[in-house]
C-alpha cells in the first residue's frame, strides 16, 4: 500500500460539526471525481489508525480537499482532526472508491454522504455539463445543512432538502420515501447515485426496487 506524508495547507469551517481541510497534493496523485482515500495523522500512535474520507477538490486542483464531519464524542481519527493545525502533516493512502459519474441521473445523499458528489457536482458544473442532474439531500436539521449556496448555484431547483428533526416552513418534513421520489423525481429511466448510513441505503433500494429502477441504475456507497 502506497502512502503520501502531506502538510495540512488549511483548516475552515464548514458548518457546526463540519471542517473543510485541505493538503498539500503529493506528486502524480490521480483520482476521479467521488472517490476516497485512508487518512491517518502522522502522529506517534496514530499513524495506523486509518479512516476513509472522500475528495472534494477537483483532479486537476493542485491541492486536495476533503469536507469532513467531525464527531466530538467519538475517541478516532476523526475526532483528532479537530485538534489539527496548519503546518502539521497526515497520511494519504491509496485511492478507491465505487461512486463514480456515469450519466445524468438523481444524487441522495444523508449527511456526510454527500461528500462523494460534492466533486462529482462540482466537475459537471465546471465543464457546463451539470445538465439536468438533481440532488435530494436529507439531514437533520438546517444547520446541518453543508455547502447550501454551492449547491443552489450549481443545481438551481435541482437541489432538494429534506429535514428529519426541524420543521420549517422552507423545506419538508420527513424521510426520503417512494412517494418522496415520485414528488420529486421526473422518471425512473436513470441514474441514481445513493449515499448514506447503511439503513437509509437499505431504504432507498426498496424504494427504487418498487419503482422498476433497474439495478444496473443504481450506483452506491455506504459509510
Amino acid at each position: 500500500m502506497s502512502q503520501h506524508s502531506v502538510r495540512i495547507i488549511s483548516i475552515k469551517d464548514v458548518t457546526h460539526d463540519t471542517i473543510t481541510l485541505t493538503t498539500e497534493k503529493p506528486e502524480n496523485y490521480n483520482f476521479k471525481p467521488g472517490q476516497a482515500t485512508m487518512i491517518a495523522l502522522d502522529r506517534d500512535g496514530w499513524r495506523d489508525k486509518k479512516r476513509p474520507f472522500t475528495f472534494t477538490s477537483l483532479p486537476e486542483d493542485d491541492y486536495i480537499e476533503f469536507i469532513i464531519k467531525t464527531y466530538p464524542e467519538h475517541d478516532g481519527t476523526t475526532d483528532k482532526l479537530l485538534e489539527v493545525r496548519q503546518g502539521e502533516k497526515l497520511i494519504l493512502f491509496d485511492i478507491f472508491g465505487t461512486i463514480v459519474y456515469k450519466g445524468e441521473g438523481v444524487f441522495i445523499a444523508g449527511g456526510a454522504g454527500v461528500t462523494p458528489f460534492i466533486s462529482i457536482l462540482r466537475d459537471l458544473h465546471k465543464k457546463g455539463e451539470i445538465g439536468n442532474n438533481k440532488l435530494i439531500f436529507a439531514n437533520k436539521t438546517r444547520r446541518d445543512i453543508m455547502l447550501k449556496e454551492d449547491f443552489e448555484k450549481m443545481l438551481g431547483d435541482n437541489f432538494i432538502n429534506i429535514l428529519s428533526e426541524e420543521k420549517t416552513g422552507e423545506y419538508p418534513y420527513g424521510f426520503v420515501t417512494a412517494d418522496f421520489l415520485k414528488e420529486h423525481v421526473d422518471g425512473f429511466d436513470k441514474y441514481f447515485y445513493i449515499c448514506g448510513p447503511p439503513v437509509m441505503i437499505r431504504k432507498l433500494e426498496e424504494y427504487l426496487s418498487a419503482l422498476d429502477v433497474d439495478k444496473q441504475l443504481i450506483v452506491k456507497e455506504v459509510f
